[in-house]
């Protein structure tokens, strides 16, 4: 399977990032979309506003976090947009884009690490 990136948004487009996906909710703020060069927006694959607001700013609750947007991720619309994904993953790499400026602890961090998870599996194509 071809290579799974993640970036910041802000971070200046490279060749090497393959298809950009934006994999946040809400538009970054204070980026026009022609900067962004963003190939492919799936607000469907992120986290519910809820589940957003619930531990935005508490990294201490990142665990639990990830578990609850595992659970979100089997849902209906959020296996479409996984579904989109995949198929993005079999034509090159691509890279996950997102605006958290905590690096390690994001919804894109927690969704590389369960599709990763699913691919050990053998549930992800």
């Amino acid at each position: 399977m071809p290579s799974l990136q993640l970036k910041r948004v802000y971070e200046a487009p490279e060749a090497s990032d393959g298809t950009r996906i934006l994999v946040d909710r809400l538009w970054p703020r204070g980026i026009a979309k022609d900067k962004a060069r963003i190939d492919l927006w799936l607000k469907d694959i992120a986290p519910s506003d809820a589940l957003r607001k619930r531990f935005h700013g508490k990294p201490e609750d990142w665990e639990a976090f990830c578990e609850a947007y595992a659970a979100e991720l089997e849902g209906e619309v959020a296996q479409a947009a996984v579904s989109e994904l995949r198929e993005r993953l079999k034509e090159g790499p691509v890279t996950l884009l997102y605006a958290a400026r905590d690096e390690r602890r994001n919804n894109a961090v927690a969704l590389k690490a369960w599709l990763e998870g699913k691919r050990g599996r053998g549930l992800a194509s």
